[in-house]
């Protein structure tokens, strides 16, 4: 929903709220709240800080983000590029912003489907009823095998009524990884309940903008094109690259 919204507001002319005379840092940053308030009143704003374009600030909110002037005028939303560099800077904010949440996400949160010595970790956002999600776990032998470690962070989704009780059962199960590979195969998981953290990853996976299953994620938060997610040859090739990227920064 607030995607759409934003999209319908893409680039607009909010109204004259700049300042007169000399502006401190937070003048200025309550100007830019209140101008993106004024389109958003019910949005919950999670950071606001300086871009890399002049006259421009940040404003991150609900995993994604816009840029508004100073002034409160002029709000932009879109892929902000570094042409130089050759690479998107709003998409390395959400990436950094996507690996703080996985941080912050305990390891008995997740389920986790590793070999015995990773070369490398993903987080896979799945959902019971999701058919990619199932056609990605038919693989996961061949993932391990070639060294990567799989994180499942269950995010059942609305579209599919029912989905939060079979990951309920799924993770309440007395093996869960049995349960969900066998859930994955079409088989019903049953209706086990206790004390689970379903409710947790998926507000979790809204607040960071995943809005899609199977989602993953590179452990420097970066969003792993689907098409090259679902091969295991690919995936192996692309954390590479990643990697190698990370260590000459």
């Amino acid at each position: 929903m607030l995607r759409k919204a934003l999209s319908a507001i893409a680039l607009v002319a909010i109204g004259t709220l700049s300042m007169s005379g000399v502006a401190t840092a937070a003048d200025t940053e309550k100007t830019v709240r209140d101008a993106f308030s004024s389109l958003l009143p019910n949005a919950k704003i999670d950071r606001v800080t300086k871009s890399e374009v002049p006259g421009f600030y940040e404003v991150i909110v609900g995993g994604q983000v816009v840029y508004v002037s100073a002034d409160g005028k002029y709000l932009l939303q879109g892929n902000l590029y570094d042409v130089p560099a050759k690479k998107s800077l709003t998409e390395a904010r959400l990436a950094g912003i996507r690996a703080d949440a996985l941080r912050s996400l305990p390891a008995d949160k997740m389920m986790s489907f590793k070999p015995e010595n990773p070369k490398h970790t993903v987080t896979v956002f799945t959902d019971i009823d999701c058919p990619y999600c199932r056609q990605f776990h038919k693989q996961i032998a061949a993932y391990n095998a070639a060294g990567i470690a799989v994180n499942y962070v269950l995010f059942p989704l609305d579209i599919h009524p029912g989905a939060d009780k079979k990951a309920e059962a799924v993770w309440c199960a007395a093996d869960r990884k049995a349960a969900y590979t066998a859930a994955m195969n079409g088989q019903d998981p049953g209706k086990a309940t206790c004390s689970n953290p379903v409710s947790e990853t998926k507000a979790l996976s809204i607040a960071i903008g995943i809005d899609s299953t199977p989602t993953m994620l590179a452990a420097d938060g970066t969003h792993v094109n689907g098409n090259i997610a679902m091969n295991p040859a690919q995936l192996v090739g692309e954390l590479d690259r990643l990697a190698a990227k990370a260590k000459a920064k």
